[in-house]
This record gives structure tokens, sequence and C-alpha cells, in this order.
């Protein structure tokens, strides 16, 4: 076998063992909330050493801000092309559905998110991660309304496009804080599919209104 051979080998163990730590993570800040995991019990779930802990993060915080992006960056990313199926114009109810089977993932990932918004209130870089993700998620929702430009009218009350992208983040904040503690997923998905209807339109479902 060849050094590049044997270096290749490596570097996609190496891939695979931080997939695997993230994934074991996710499971155990989901069971028991960031600030009462320890490094030994992310190992234990995801079968590993400390070794190959250390061998791929620097520490705990580290995993996990690594978790919360790969997450978010995901959720961005399906959201954004969800968004993008339509044509020209954008039929709202539609993108709508699309939107909210992508937004509303599961219970776990929003105990995960929760625990990272407590955790940035309380460091300003940490926030700093947190406001770049929902910029982003944002930014996504603002370019898909402004290439449908006057094809689909939005509500003054929104004031413009950015305006109404931050309404359909705050109203997604809204209604996952709702299923946490209710976990009733299907309630969720209806109340927000409405609730982003009514704000993108005139609240009859009429995208060109």
């Amino acid at each position: 076998m060849t050094v590049e051979e044997t270096t290749r080998r490596v570097t996609k163990r190496r891939v695979r063992t931080r997939a695997n730590l993230l994934d074991a993570a996710f499971a155990v800040f989901a069971a028991k909330g960031f600030g009462r995991v320890s490094i030994e019990e992310v190992c234990e779930a995801a079968g590993y050493s400390r070794g190959a802990f250390y061998s791929n993060f620097d520490s705990l915080d580290e995993l996990f801000f690594a978790l919360y992006r790969e997450r978010a960056d995901l959720i961005a990313d399906q959201v954004a092309g969800a968004l993008a199926l339509d044509g020209p114009g954008l039929d709202v109810p539609a993108a709508v559905d699309r939107v909210t089977e992508v937004l509303l993932l599961d219970r776990d990932w929003l105990l995960v998110k929760t625990d990272f918004l407590v955790h940035a209130a309380r460091d300003p870089a940490v926030a700093r991660t947190l406001l770049e993700h929902r910029a982003r998620l944002r930014g996504a929702i603002a370019e898909r309304l402004a290439r449908a430009g006057g094809r689909t009218a939005l509500p003054a009350a929104l004031g413009d496009i950015d305006g109404a992208a931050h309404a359909v983040v705050a109203a997604y904040d809204g209604v996952t804080t709702q299923l946490l503690l209710d976990r009733d997923v299907e309630h969720a998905r209806r109340w927000l599919g409405r609730l982003l209807t009514a704000l993108l339109t005139d609240g009859s479902g009429d995208s060109t209104a």
C-alpha cells in the first residue's frame, strides 16, 4: 500500500469518526442538555476513546458548535431549495407547505437549538454564530421573495422583503417554542402553515392578492 493510499484511508476513517461523534453527541445533548453532558458520555455513546474525541475536537464546546453549524447549515440549504422550486412567481401556499416540512424537523433538534440559544445569550462570541445562521436563513427567504418581484404582493404591514423574512423566522420561533411544550408536531406544522400564509398574503391563501 502506498503512502497516498494509507493517507486516504486514515482521512476517511477520521471523517467517519467525526461524523459518529457528532451523531452520538446530538442524541446525548437532546436527552440531557448541553450543560449536563461530559466528554466521557459522548465517547461512550459513540463507542470511541477520549483519544478519538481529542483527535477531532479540542473541547465539548467545539463539538457543540460544530454540531449546531452542521444542522443549521443543512436547514438553511433545505429552505433555500424548497423556495427555489417554483417558477418566476411564487405560489405562497405551496411554498409554505414545502418550507414547513423542512423547518419542523424533530423535537430533538429543537431541544439542541434551544440549548444553543441559551448558551449564546450569555456569550457574545457564541451569539455571533447564532446570528450568522439566522441571517443566512432570512437571506434565503428574502432572496426568494425578491426574485418573485412584483408577481407576488406582500402585505404593506411587513414593510419590505427583509421585514417579511424577519416575520417568517419570528413565526417559526414562536410555533416551535409551543412545540417543545406540547409535543404535537402535526398541530405545529398546520399552525405554522396558516400563520406564514397569512403573513405573506392577505390571509386568504391567494398569492396574487
